[in-house]
């Protein structure tokens, strides 16, 4: 019997506001700092509601650039439930590009790599679907946000 091929299930796009990155120097691994996350929108075919004023991106930047991503937030859906995105994941690229993103520029997401892995939990009966499913993501830095598409990995 041959295995199934895992397909990818659009769930949401995250556009999740951020405050100024907090620098808190180098760590063990490399430059750590810390990115308040302070709300955004969650729409989507299976999602919809919004980022809540909470949490935030504990980041360690590699000396070759590489930027660890490390996230706990969470969302309010439309009808009320409660759910909390632990997301982890990479984003690197070509120096110049990455240098363009700490800058605020607009830059073209496709000309790097932000990619992630997300943990979703909720207590809310409606979408318990989200506490035994695995999720991936797409994402794009923008000057005071982060653009995120979660899919379902099925």
């Amino acid at each position: 019997m041959d295995l199934p091929t895992p397909r990818l299930e659009p769930v949401c796009a995250l556009s999740v506001q951020l405050d100024p990155i907090r620098e808190m120097g180098p760590g063990r691994a490399g430059q750590r700092r810390i990115i308040p996350i302070i709300g955004g929108t969650v729409t989507g075919p299976r999602l919809k509601g919004r980022i809540l004023h909470l949490g935030a991106d504990w980041q360690t930047v590699f000396a070759d650039g590489m930027a660890e991503l490390d996230t706990r937030y969470a969302m309010e859906t439309d009808d009320g439930a409660l759910i909390e995105i632990i997301n982890y994941g990479f984003r690197h690229g070509p120096a110049d590009v990455m240098a363009a993103v700490a800058r605020g520029e607009a830059v073209d997401p496709a000309r790097y790599y932000m990619r992630t892995q997300a943990r979703l939990e909720t207590g809310d009966a409606r979408y318990d679907w989200v506490n035994r499913t695995l999720f991936v993501g797409a994402g794009g830095r923008d000057k005071d946000r982060v653009r995120l598409a979660l899919y379902a990995l099925q």
